[in-house]
């Protein structure tokens, strides 16, 4: 019915799959995740020798991790940016359903590594974090069920993506990671919106999510904590953010060079949440800069993508994975200045961490393979065909 209505562009009949991968993925976007890979690595190499060091292990440890997922991560990349559309969709339903159930043993089964919130499953040589696995999943899953909704007879698909954000974000909640519970519900508010949402609902929810941070503030000494240093007058020289105010503060626009940081011998996680206080200090405000434009230009150029997309499932799916990447980039570095309160969250392919890494691979595979062109007319081309 698509086809009669809007008509399709020509498809080249028996294009080997690599040629027709090569000419519809978009390549800008592609190199720009290897960017950031190979700049993951470069900031690997300063972040964390003194970690390793200080725990015994050989110089290179968790840089040579590092690259260890990051290939596991490339290839899960390209290997969901040559799938067709609907195996993308079912791929992530059961990815999604698994990564759920994982979810609901965590309080059971995990550990927290002292870190004080059950995020993890040890597997003895590494560890999983399900919440990382489960956001990709969880926007494939809302987009299906709202893009469902807009069908003829359709099922109230907008009303279970709701509910289902509900229950995953009280999970989240429990553990506690409320920056991923924040992540989610943003995620889900943006393909709610893209959707055709009434913008007062989104008001109204908006303000229910203010109280339900009222709550945790009140409930959770874990989520006290976090905001009560965050609104300080002063920062705490001891605390991470304070190591991290003072890196960036040393490193000026070009940095105090390669190898010369201190930030990195006296912050725990200089090289998971805070690796972007390390660049600021050894490379400058100049690469930061540089990261922040490569962020930004994948989120913009995807967005744009998907605004000639006509497939309703894709271009929700699609528009959440994208601002999902952004916004995870964002928190993250707006955390290590002080923008937003102290949270768990990683800079996708860049700080260290295999679940963070493979996850950021299967998201922008997924978004890859949504932004592909695709044989569809354009609609503008349609409408001027009509008005001749």
């Amino acid at each position: 019915m698509t086809e009669m209505v809007f008509g399709t562009a020509p498809i080249k009949a028996g294009e080997p799959i690599l040629p027709r991968w090569w000419r519809t993925i978009d390549r800008w976007s592609l190199f720009m995740v290897m960017a950031l890979f190979g700049l993951g690595l470069l900031l690997g190499l300063a972040a964390s020798v003194p970690l390793a060091e200080k725990n015994g292990l050989p110089p290179y440890y968790y840089v040579t991790r590092q690259a260890f997922f990051g290939v596991m991560a490339l290839v899960a990349m390209f290997a969901f940016s040559m799938m067709p559309v609907d195996m993308v969709r079912r791929l992530g339903i059961v990815g999604f359903i698994c990564a759920f159930i994982a979810l609901i043993f965590l309080p059971v089964l995990g550990t927290d590594f002292g870190k004080g919130a059950i995020r993890w499953y040890s597997l003895g040589f590494a560890s999983f974090q399900p919440s990382e696995f489960l956001k990709p999943g969880f926007v494939i899953v809302c987009a299906w069920l709202m893009a469902a909704a807009q069908d003829l007879g359709g099922p109230p698909g907008r009303f279970y993506s709701f509910g289902l954000t509900v229950i995953i974000v009280l999970f989240l909640a429990l553990q506690p990671d409320f920056g991923q519970a924040c992540l989610v519900l943003f995620a889900w508010g943006v393909m709610y919106f893209v959707g055709g949402a009434p913008f007062m609902l989104l008001v109204a929810i908006g303000t229910i999510t203010v109280g339900g941070g009222l709550t945790a503030y009140s409930s959770s000494e874990h989520f006290a904590r976090r905001i009560d240093g965050f609104l300080a007058a002063d920062v705490d020289p001891r605390t991470q953010i304070g190591y991290a105010t003072n890196a960036i503060q040393e490193g000026g626009f070009f940095g105090v060079g390669i190898g010369e940081g201190t930030v990195k011998w006296t912050l725990p996680d200089a090289h998971t949440d805070f690796i972007i206080a390390v660049a600021a200090e050894e490379f400058g405000l100049i690469l930061v800069l540089i990261i922040i434009g490569l962020y930004t230009a994948i989120t913009v150029r995807s967005l744009m993508r998907m605004m000639k997309e006509r497939d309703p499932f894709a271009r929700l799916a699609g528009t959440g994975l994208a601002c999902a990447f952004g916004v995870q980039a964002l928190i993250n570095m707006g955390v290590a200045v002080r923008l937003l309160p102290a949270k768990g969250m990683t800079l996708p392919f860049v700080s260290y961490g295999g679940s963070s890494v493979i996850a950021s691979g299967i998201v922008v595979g997924m978004l890859l393979a949504l932004t592909r062109r695709r044989p569809q007319g354009q609609i503008a081309d349609i409408l001027l065909k009509r008005g001749r």
